[in-house]
């Protein structure tokens, strides 16, 4: 990197990962699943969890070469098969609540081109294998973080025109401002962001809305709430009571919707990066909870083989407030990774709830969380509605209107 001070950069990037974002504690086991371009960010990472006191970091190095070269290779049957020792390390990592980083940093487009068939029958493989972690991960059973890491192929992606080093530059730059480390101290400025979100999230819980009734250019939804909803931001706690930060960056405040009452229209403000691909113009048809029209200006046979995951991929399984005011959409960079991109917008997510977004939820069955209108499915991918056009009110229980969004930004 030409970046003067890119090592000391990257070095306060790992501690605050290590230390704020996933909490490592003395004897804590860690996974670190990074690609195998990022060994030296790797190496930081992993020294930090051992200087945080963590007594093993197992290594899932990623390659996505390799993942596109399988695709392209593989036969159906192969690709659908999903290999014991994936459940089997899936469960260990579950039953030992071993803490879990994931670095992204790949090329948006790495499956580009491929048959969408096959892209699926990956991703389903790759979710069946890792069942035991989504689960556990799904109820803050273990804690968890993602994070990003400028690669070439993804920052041209971001910054077309520039040659691969200087886009990788930028992209890295960027990525360290929406961590905050161009704060005199990253780590007080995580903790007054922290207290900002969850007084959000605090008003919202003590609200209690009935539903949401979202109006834009191409929107016109509205989204019921579950009884005893629970909002959450910038923060969980996992059952030993470890705090951890899910996602850095976050901006977020979100929750579950009920399943079962969306209805009206939606349409993406931002393109998704999904299996590899990129779908874009998404607009979505829903009554009575379900999907039961989408359309894609790009990528329409991934998002087909998409919503034909199981029953509860046409069902939305989270509901995310995010202020256009939030610096990564002030920053006006589309960074074609929903990390960084839901942290710009209002999002959606398809599929699967997470069971704490309710009262007593990571306590209840599968079944019980049905019954209360939380989704249940193999999938979980976000997608963005938001923009400065965006309305939303908070509708009460007796039809009380309470305005909540305005022009993309929270009431205040």
């Amino acid at each position: 990197m030409t970046t003067r001070n890119f090592t000391e950069q990257l070095q306060t990037y790992a501690d605050l990962a290590i230390k704020i974002g996933l909490n490592i504690q003395p004897g804590d086991l860690m996974t670190l699943s990074i690609d195998v371009e990022q060994a030296p960010f790797a190496h930081l990472l992993v020294a930090a969890a051992y200087r945080a006191g963590a007594r093993n970091v197992i290594m899932q190095w990623q390659d996505a070469q390799i993942q596109r070269l399988a695709v392209q290779a593989q036969s159906d049957d192969e690709l659908s098969s999903v290999l014991p020792h994936q459940e089997t390390l899936s469960e260990y990592i579950a039953t030992q609540r071993i803490k879990r980083l994931v670095v992204m940093s790949s090329d948006p487009d790495t499956l580009a081109g491929l048959p969408a068939d096959k892209i699926a029958a990956f991703q389903r493989r790759d979710s069946q294998g890792i069942q035991a972690v989504r689960s556990a991960t799904q109820s803050n059973r273990l804690s968890w973080l993602i994070i990003g890491a400028a690669s070439p192929a993804w920052a041209q992606k971001v910054f077309p025109g520039e040659t691969a080093e200087v886009a990788t530059d930028h992209l890295w730059q960027a990525i360290f401002k929406t961590m905050r480390l161009d704060s005199a101290d990253p780590i007080k400025a995580w903790e007054d962001h922290r207290q900002k979100l969850s007084a959000k999230a605090e008003m919202l819980n003590a609200q209690q809305f009935d539903r949401l009734h979202y109006t834009a250019p191409g929107t016109d939804l509205v989204i019921g709430l579950p009884q005893d909803h629970r909002w959450e931001a910038a923060g969980a706690t996992n059952e030993k009571g470890d705090f951890f930060i899910p996602n850095m960056p976050t901006e977020e405040v979100f929750t579950a919707p009920d399943a079962n009452r969306v209805d009206g229209t939606v349409s993406s403000t931002k393109p998704l990066s999904y299996a590899g691909t990129i779908l874009s113009g998404l607009h979505f048809t829903f009554a009575h909870g379900k999907v039961i029209a989408a359309t894609a200006a790009q990528g329409q046979a991934t998002l087909d083989h998409l919503l034909a995951t199981d029953d509860g991929a046409r069902h939305l399984g989270e509901v995310a407030l995010v202020p256009d005011q939030s610096p990564i959409s002030q920053s006006g960079i589309t960074y074609f990774n929903t990390l960084f991109d839901e942290n710009a917008s209002d999002h959606l997510a398809l599929g699967a709830a997470y069971p704490f977004s309710i009262k007593n939820g990571t306590n209840m069955t599968k079944l019980a969380l049905q019954k209360a209108g939380l989704n249940s499915s193999q999938i979980h991918v976000d997608f963005m509605v938001g923009s400065a056009e965006m309305n939303i009110d908070g509708i009460t229980k007796s039809g009380a209107v309470v305005p909540l969004f305005r022009q993309g930004n929270w009431v205040e």
